[in-house]
C-alpha cells in the first residue's frame, strides 16, 4: 500500500528534520511535504475503489453461495420425485431429501458465514489502515502549524 509508505516518508523527513533551538519545532522543506501529501490525495480513491470492490465481491459471493445452495435443493428434488412410484424407496427418497436439504442449507450457512468474516475482516483492515492514515496526516498537519 502505496499510501503507507508515502505516510512513512512524511514521518522520516519530520523525525529527521532540523529543530530549532530551544524549542520541539522542525524545519522542513515545505514544497516537498505539500508533494507528498497531494500524492497522498490522489491514491486515497484508490483505497476506496478497493474497499468498494470487496464489498460488491462478498455479495456476489453470497448470491453464488445461495444459489448453489438452491441447485442443490432442486436437485434433492429431482431425484425424490424419481422414486416415488416405490413405498421402501419413498420413504428413503424422504431421508435422503432431508438430509441433502440440511446438508445444503449448512453449507450455505457457512459459505455465507465465511464470506462475511472474510469481508468484514478486509473491510477492517481497510478501516483501521485508512483510520491510521488520517490520524498521522493529522499529526503531521499539526505539527506543520
Amino acid at each position: 500500500m502505496e499510501i503507507f509508505t508515502l505516510l512513512e516518508t512524511l514521518e522520516e523527513m519530520l523525525e529527521s528534520s532540523k529543530t530549532i533551538p530551544f524549542s520541539n519545532k522542525g524545519v522542513v522543506d515545505k514544497e516537498e511535504m505539500l508533494e507528498i501529501i497531494k500524492e497522498i490525495r490522489l491514491k486515497l480513491p484508490e483505497e476506496l475503489k478497493q474497499a468498494k470492490w470487496v464489498k460488491e465481491e462478498r455479495q456476489r459471493i453470497l448470491v453464488e453461495a445461495q444459489k448453489e445452495a438452491d441447485d442443490i435443493v432442486k436437485e434433492a428434488e429431482n431425484r425424490i420425485i424419481s422414486m416415488i412410484d416405490e413405498h421402501e424407496i419413498t420413504r428413503k427418497a424422504y431421508e435422503q431429501k432431508a438430509e441433502i436439504i440440511e446438508t445444503a442449507n449448512e453449507m450455505s450457512r457457512e459459505i455465507s458465514k465465511g464470506t462475511k468474516d472474510y469481508a468484514d475482516n478486509i473491510l477492517q483492515n481497510i478501516e483501521v489502515a485508512l483510520q491510521n492514515a488520517l490520524e498521522t496526516i493529522q499529526n503531521n498537519r499539526r505539527e506543520l502549524q
